[in-house]
């Protein structure tokens, strides 16, 4: 585990001290939590898809129009699947907040927590005013509510971002990933509130990988010491790179329309139409063979020039090659739900490894190490 880099609060002073070593050892601890978490709720909602039970609970937020858990003998497994991934998603929420909160008073001090905490009791009950009045009408309340909630959280990160001493990187972070989790609550019942939309159903998946991503990017930047960053790769090694980062979208992509247009829709009720999931298999391969080449022409450059991201870009060609062996290995066995669940784990932690690479481009200019040829 990486050690924590972070000043002390403000109101200590420049030195740090036990309590604030406590309260950096925690941070710690909880910003693996939240990348574990985002990384396990992409596998359960996974499974909700490929189990069928992606209209196990019918209502949002309740279950059925009666009841918010789900009733066993009337939704039976398919029920309980789904309602499962929705209660990660809360375990995901209190996560974030915890990050949130530690950062805040690690890096800031007291007044900056008790901020947060004003926005927060401000944000609910902005959403319980907005849930009391859109219920005296015909328009769903819950998603207004949870809207309004969104404002607040959004609100909170601003002023956190702006009145923040230090790590602001650290702060804007930790506070992109709440965010995203209080959208990716919302964007969860729109897809059940419109019956598995294909594209929406896509983004809710594309927006959990990127939370993924920036877990990822905060576990990096925790570790990094803070101040003036210099390039710490060739000009010619960085574009590569980026180039390298442009595959893996178009890849990612692909392999999500060709995903939606499959026979994993979420719902046996549910029949997906319009795109031939036949041709985008293999439009979806031809990036991801572009994809393997660029990474593995850059972990052995990186090698033989003893550059900083070497080891993680080596971690990255070994994800690259596994995944395209799932990909053709599901696509010769007919899609079976098991190897589908791997290439979206996958995916995702191959989009996460590509972030710390691209954050290894670069180094604190106080670091010194040994000459790049």
């Amino acid at each position: 585990m990486p050690e924590t880099t972070i000043p002390a609060p403000s109101t200590t002073g420049a030195t740090a001290s036990p309590r604030s070593a406590v309260w950096g050892r925690a941070l710690t601890v909880f910003a693996w939590l939240s990348f574990l978490s985002e990384t396990i709720i992409i596998g359960t909602g996974g499974a909700v898809r490929l189990t069928g039970s992606g209209l196990g609970c019918t209502e949002w937020p309740l279950c059925t129009p009666e009841s918010l858990v789900p009733i066993v003998e009337v939704q039976g497994i398919h029920g309980m699947i789904e309602f499962g991934n929705r209660l990660m998603t809360g375990v995901v929420g209190i996560i974030a907040i915890a990050v949130v909160l530690l950062v805040l008073h690690t890096i800031s001090g007291r007044r900056a927590l008790i901020d947060a905490l004003w926005f927060a009791v401000g944000g609910l009950a902005g959403a319980a005013v907005a849930f009391a009045l859109v219920s005296l009408t015909d328009f769903p309340a819950f998603p207004v509510a949870s809207a309004v909630l969104l404002v607040a959280v959004i609100a909170a990160a601003v002023h956190s971002v702006r009145t923040t001493p230090a790590r602001r990187d650290l702060v804007l972070l930790a506070w992109l990933v709440l965010i995203g989790v209080v959208a990716q609550a919302l964007v969860g019942g729109i897809t059940v509130l419109t019956g598995l939309n294909p594209f929406i159903v896509g983004f809710h998946y594309t927006s959990s990988l990127l939370l993924v991503c920036i877990t990822a990017a905060f576990l990096v930047r925790l570790a990094t010491p803070e101040g003036p960053r210099e390039r710490a790769v060739p000009t010619w090694f960085a574009i590569v790179t980026h180039v390298t980062g442009l595959a893996l979208a178009v890849t990612i992509l692909f392999g999500v329309l060709t995903t939606g247009s499959g026979p994993h829709s979420g719902d046996a009720d549910v029949l997906r139409r319009g795109f031939d999931a036949t041709v985008l298999a293999h439009v979806h391969s031809w990036p991801g063979y572009i994809l393997a080449a660029l990474v593995l022409f850059l972990t052995v450059s990186a090698w033989v020039l003893r550059l900083e991201p070497r080891r993680w870009l080596l971690v990255l060609v070994i994800a690259i090659l596994v995944q395209v062996a799932v990909g053709v290995w599901q696509a010769r066995e007919g899609l079976p739900p098991v190897l589908v669940g791997i290439h979206m784990v996958l995916a995702s932690l191959s989009a996460a490894t590509y972030t710390v690479v691209v954050l290894h481009l670069k180094r604190t200019a106080s670091v010194v190490p040994a000459p790049v040829d």
